[in-house]
């Protein structure tokens, strides 16, 4: 019975890591259940689970074989039992596998906490199992609740978060006591605050190198926007060598950004576009509007705002805040800082920029693609201008800014252009994008698998973006048959040719389609959005 106890554990333990491994990753990627994002995640895809009737078979066997006390036929059905959950490991290897892991598990201290706690969990069971092995019917019983533990795998890390809540407040509250202290030792320190629906990482990113051609800036890295990510920055990151932070800050309900203001309190703000990114968690686009602008009210009365003049939602905004405000624009012929004769080619942008009160028109020309980076150019400028950078060090600093990773990313990939939007995407951005893809000359391709959190409406935009697509693509590859269905019927509306519209499940099957394309012209590729795994179309 030993022997046997041991193999039931082995394989117990086998099967809950394959299946924890995957629930931990979709927690990760779900904000740990921000807004519950997590709960959601796992009503929608309950397929994920393992057979419920298999297992339901397994239990029934056994319980007749206890009840009938058939010794032999109960260890036999106690190994069918061990077969399915290694079972559960080989199928869930091959949907790993045949998955498209975008970005890993990151084993961070939280997750080894959380490990720690779900190890205790799936130890009692087992510990139980072991005092009551020449117990027929407390056997059924601890395998019967091995079976429903693995079936109910993404729930049970649930409840291992909800027991490891107060340790994760204690150690929150520590460390965001720790960065508070430390912003406050450094008086000297200017602080930047980007918020937006869009563009905020693009925007940062070219702020921090205008900056630093005279200042020691340092932006939050990557996209770390929420409370946890600035408070990460400011322990690990700020120094006394630090002249500026550029704080971003990203929220999906109304209230955050106000919060992470408090957090840093920052002294300047940029405010980029807003649209209807995350409408889903905010739940109304005069919520987004007025979460955006709890960053410019939360600006000291003696602050500096930097807001978009071609953007409705800023201009009508009623802004309780008496601080400074300098206007960017394009359209706006208004703006205090404006940019004009815009052209773009696979080479960048260029374009002249013009400041209000001052005759005068400055070329600029960047290896940045699109008027939505014109617009983040525009508040770098303006932002360094407040500094005191001269116009001749800013019009070198932005011919050396490098273009943002995965966001409208030009380069070479074997025999075409790529142009790489794949980072997220929103109903703004997208249609930036296709407008760039339409500049370029040659054969125009577009892979997207569509964009999503934008709630009741996310069928519409998607729609609207299939229309937009059709007007420049020769070519359009969907990642994604249900998913991108609105896209489909946006291209046929407009009268897209169905031939040239091909689906795949798994975007690395679009870089050999591409390669079938006739090469007599040059190929440009738009990659736009690339779904997190939790979107992934099994």
């Amino acid at each position: 019975m030993i022997i046997l106890y041991m193999l039931i554990v082995m394989a117990y333990c086998y099967a809950v890591i394959k299946k924890s491994k995957n629930s931990l990753h979709m927690l990760q990627q779900n904000l740990y259940n921000e807004n519950n994002r997590y709960l959601k995640w796992v009503r929608k895809n309950l397929k994920l689970f393992l057979d419920i009737d298999l297992i339901a078979i397994a239990i029934s066997l056994i319980g007749v074989f206890v009840v009938f006390d058939i010794k032999m036929m109960t260890i036999l059905c106690l190994l069918i039992i061990i077969g399915i959950f290694m079972g559960v490991g080989y199928s869930w290897d091959n949907r790993v596998k045949n998955s498209q892991n975008k970005k890993k598990l990151v084993v961070t201290a939280r997750i080894k906490r959380l490990i720690t706690t779900l190890t205790i969990i799936h130890m009692i069971p087992a510990i139980w199992l072991g005092f009551h092995l020449n117990d027929p019917y407390l056997c059924w019983i601890a395998i019967t609740i091995f079976a429903i533990i693995i079936y109910l795998n993404f729930y049970v890390v649930f409840v291992g978060l909800i027991i490891n809540m107060p340790v994760e407040k204690c150690v929150y509250y520590y460390y965001k006591s720790k960065a508070q202290k430390k912003l406050k030792q450094m008086s000297n320190l200017k602080i930047i605050g980007i918020t937006g629906s869009y563009g905020k990482t693009s925007s940062k990113n070219i702020l921090s190198e205008i900056l630093n051609c005279k200042y020691n800036a340092l932006p939050t890295p990557r996209n770390l926007n929420t409370y946890n990510g600035l408070i990460m920055t400011v322990n690990n990151n700020l120094d006394k060598f630090t002249d500026i932070f550029i704080a971003e800050m990203g929220a999906y309900v109304k209230g955050e950004i106000k919060g992470l203001s408090k957090l840093v309190k920052p002294q300047y703000g940029i405010l980029t576009t807003i649209g209807t990114a995350h409408l889903e968690t905010f739940g109304s686009e005069q919520n987004i509007i007025d979460g955006k602008f709890e960053l410019i009210e939360s600006l000291p009365r003696d602050g500096f705002a930097i807001l978009n003049g071609d953007d409705p939602k800023q201009v009508n905004y009623h802004l309780k805040n008496p601080v400074r405000v300098v206007w960017i624009g394009i359209k706006n012929e208004d703006a205090d800082v404006r940019a004009t004769n815009i052209k773009c080619s696979n080479k960048g942008t260029s374009f002249d920029v013009i400041f209000k009160g001052d005759p005068k028109k400055y070329s600029f020309e960047t290896r940045l693609l699109g008027n939505h980076n014109v617009y983040n150019i525009l508040s770098g400028i303006a932002c360094g201008r407040e500094f005191g950078i001269e116009i001749d060090d800013l019009i070198q600093a932005v011919k050396n800014v490098h273009p943002v990773e995965h966001r409208l990313e030009l380069k070479k990939i074997n025999d075409f252009y790529m142009i790489d939007d794949a980072y997220n995407s929103n109903p703004v951005g997208a249609k930036n994008a296709v407008q760039v893809l339409g500049m370029m000359p040659g054969l125009k391709v577009v892979v997207t698998p569509g964009m999503i959190e934008l709630g009741k409406k996310e069928d519409e935009y998607n729609r609207i973006f299939g229309e937009q697509i059709a007007e420049v693509a020769d070519y359009v590859v969907l990642i994604g048959e249900q998913k991108t269905k609105p896209i489909k019927e946006g291209l046929l509306t407009k009268g897209f040719d169905k031939d040239k519209i091909v689906v795949y499940n798994d975007v690395r099957d679009a870089y050999p389609f591409i390669g079938t394309l006739k090469k007599d012209k040059e190929v440009f590729a738009l990659f736009e959005n690339d779904l997190p795994d939790t979107y992934n179309e099994k």
